[in-house]
């Protein structure tokens, strides 16, 4: 499974969505399950998903489903 895929999944669990929710365009406090604890609980899916650990400066700038991608990439090496 690629990197994008996974992180939907993570995206997908740690917030409950639901089906019809269009992950590309999740934004930080655009629903309501993202607000200040369901970002700790993303970062943290996010961390042990792709065994990564995230700098304080970066768990404040991930504000979107497109840079968490980013960042992932960069950090997942791939």
């Amino acid at each position: 499974m690629d990197i994008e895929t996974r992180l939907r999944k993570v995206f997908t669990e740690a917030l409950d969505l639901g089906g019809d929710v269009d992950v590309d365009a999740l934004t930080y406090r655009g629903i309501e399950a993202w607000d200040s604890v369901g970002h700790m609980s993303l970062v943290a899916a996010i961390e042990d998903e792709f065994d990564i650990e995230l700098e304080t400066d970066q768990v404040i700038d991930l504000s979107s489903f497109q840079v968490a991608r980013k960042l992932v990439a960069e950090l997942a090496g791939a």
